[in-house]
């Protein structure tokens, strides 16, 4: 039997509880409400917002966003960030964490959201995006950073790679 494929849903919700579905459209809200709110202040501010986003903006900003969701929601670093709504499951084979949405409500909500990287990345790359209307150098900069710590990884990675294919 052919193995079903993770599916965002799947990925977030692994319990038999009911989903928190108020909880949810609590965080909607808020999302929608500070994307709204940033962009209102952007306007207000006289800061004029791009017709597009440059394609090397896109490509900066999709793997930093990558990187940074894969921060919050695995590095062992940011475990206390998420232990008030998780549970750690066990040590991930690469160094992270697998943790599951402890809780009900709101929290559990929350545990989802943190440690998903999947559900991450929207409020992510809007930040990311926000920043951007406001502080766009300081913002490439520290996209940059994520970015060269993606590739690092990715090194890394590759490097151990290398290493067991000559060893076996």
């Amino acid at each position: 039997m052919a193995e079903r494929p993770i599916s965002v849903v799947s990925y977030a919700a692994k319990s038999d509880e009911e989903p928190p579905l108020p909880a949810y459209l609590g965080l909607v809200t808020v999302y929608n409400a500070l994307f709204a709110g940033l962009l209102l202040v952007a306007v207000r501010s006289g800061r004029r917002l791009p017709e597009r986003v440059a394609l090397s903006d896109m490509l900066l900003f999709g793997v930093a966003t990558f990187q940074l969701s894969r921060i919050i929601t695995r590095d062992k670093v940011t475990s206390s960030v998420r232990a008030p709504f998780t549970e750690i499951e066990e040590p991930g084979a690469d160094g992270a964490l697998k943790e599951t949405p402890s809780g009900s409500g709101l929290r559990r909500a929350l545990g989802e959201l943190l440690t998903c990287p999947f559900c991450i990345s929207q409020w992510i790359a809007t930040a990311l995006m926000g920043s951007l209307l406001f502080a766009p150098r300081v913002t490439r900069i520290a996209a940059s950073v994520l970015g060269i710590v993606a590739l690092s990884d990715v090194l890394q990675y590759a490097r151990e790679f290398a290493r067991k294919q000559a060893e076996a």
